[in-house]
């Protein structure tokens, strides 16, 4: 059996509407946070879970991690059944939030890590090896001695990390975890996860918004929405199919004059130059660049496919999330 084995799971809220006008109470409905939801992951694996705010990314997170129990459905995590046998099932899993510390808030986090190696049972021996592996990995060696408070985001989320591996689990989930990082933080956390994975065979699932982050890392993603799975397979298959616009940006030496563009071409100008944009399967990408090369001699030309931002944005938009 798959690591992580997940078979029709369910949950439901009941959430209030707002109160109409005259009325005395509010009304409640059910929401279907999650809707018949299954997948495997094997051990070892590197999954990106993605889908628009409301699709049920944290619900799932916080039902693998034994925080929720669902309506309905089964889910295995190691063989174990995450909301039944709590203490023994938290040893083998890390869990990050992003916008939820586990470290204490005043204390050095080196006394914070002490206190995890009492609560996990760490001998000292391997939590002294572990301590100076993940140290070194996420550069903490001169934070150790500094309380939480008093560190940058990108350094509070390293010590979170940090925390989180300690006792050495068998599975990492991640809610998040780059939420307001800057470009340098959010690079170290990547490589930090690549080596995690690669060196220890971390069972890794990551949801997040920043799609940078699921390029980088996961060559396997899920798609959320409204509840249910949408689609489970490699990124690049999923960008191919919504890989529909393209930018072409282009100078000339010399005089040179445009021949006339299929209305599907948006053209402005762009410094001494002209940006394109252009939609492959209505003008092929070759017609394209033979009908600008007739203009005039080109001094400069890059082709852009559209960022995966967008890409992912127009997907949302057509499956209607």
């Amino acid at each position: 059996m798959s690591y992580i084995h997940v078979q029709h799971l369910t949950k439901c809220f009941q959430v209030r509407t707002k109160r109409k006008k005259g009325a005395l109470i509010r009304e409640k409905k059910q929401v279907r946070a999650l809707d018949d939801v299954s997948f495997e992951i094997e051990q070892g694996e590197l999954i990106g879970y993605i889908g628009p705010n409301g699709a049920g990314k944290s619900t799932t997170v916080k039902i693998l991690t034994g925080i929720l129990t669902p309506d309905g459905g089964e889910a295995l995590v190691g063989g174990q059944v995450p909301w039944k046998s709590r203490k023994a099932y938290v040893r083998k899993i890390g869990v990050v939030f992003g916008q939820r510390m586990q470290l204490w808030w005043d204390v050095p986090i080196l006394d914070s890590y002490s206190l995890l190696k009492d609560i996990y049972r760490i001998p000292e021996s391997a939590y002294r090896s572990r301590l100076s592996e993940l140290t070194e990995a996420l550069n903490l060696g001169d934070l150790l001695r500094t309380p939480l408070r008093q560190m940058s985001l990108g350094q509070r989320m390293r010590a979170e990390l940090c925390g989180s591996l300690l006792h050495q689990p068998e599975m990492l989930f991640l809610d998040e975890p780059t939420i307001g990082l800057d470009a340098v933080s959010k690079l170290a956390l990547r490589d930090f996860l690549k080596w995690e994975n690669r060196e220890h065979r971390t069972t890794i699932l990551l949801t997040t918004h920043d799609m940078e982050d699921i390029a980088a890392l996961c060559s396997r993603v899920m798609v959320l929405g409204r509840g249910q799975k949408l689609y489970d397979g490699s990124l690049q298959n999923l960008l191919h199919h919504y890989d529909r616009r393209r930018t072409v940006e282009i100078r000339y030496d010399g005089e040179h004059r445009l021949p006339p563009l299929p209305e599907s071409v948006l053209m402005k100008p762009s410094g001494d130059g002209f940006t394109l944009t252009y939609e492959p399967e209505k003008l092929p990408t070759a017609e394209l660049l033979s009908l600008l090369q007739q203009a005039g001699p080109i001094r400069e030309l890059t082709v852009q496919p559209q960022q995966i931002d967008h890409l992912i944005a127009d997907m949302y938009r057509e499956m209607g999330l």
